[in-house]
């Protein structure tokens, strides 16, 4: 399976940690470009919208850990691309529970929280 994550810079190395964990499991894993080469950030969201858009893949996954003391945080630019997954049809999930702030949206479009169970991708 072709998963596509997603996930704040600023807990990358969680990402990391994630895209190796999958690895394992036999995924495809795709990581934002952003955390091995500094780019723009409209350049870089050009670039992962299409990753995540790409008939290939087949999930996103947002890698949705506590940041600056906030459970099960997903930021502006991981919901834009949340967005994305579900406008594109893809399977999307959240690596804990969801995101209070936007749960309406996360509920409606479908976001399956995995409360870091990674091994219900795809089931």
């Amino acid at each position: 399976m072709r998963i596509v994550l997603s996930g704040s810079n600023k807990v990358k190395e969680n990402v990391f940690e994630i895209a190796k964990e999958l690895e394992k499991m036999g995924h495809e894993v795709i990581v934002p470009k952003e955390f091995y080469i500094h780019m723009e950030k409209k350049e870089h969201s050009m670039l992962h919208f299409s990753e995540i858009c790409k008939k290939e893949t087949d999930v996103l996954l947002a890698v949705n850990v506590p940041k600056n003391g906030i459970e099960n945080y997903i930021g502006p630019n991981t919901f834009a691309e949340i967005a994305m997954g579900f406008y594109k049809q893809k399977k999307v999930y959240v690596l804990n529970d969801l995101y209070e702030p936007y749960l309406d949206e996360l509920i409606g479009w479908e976001v399956i929280p995995l409360k870091g169970q990674l091994d219900k991708i795809g089931k």
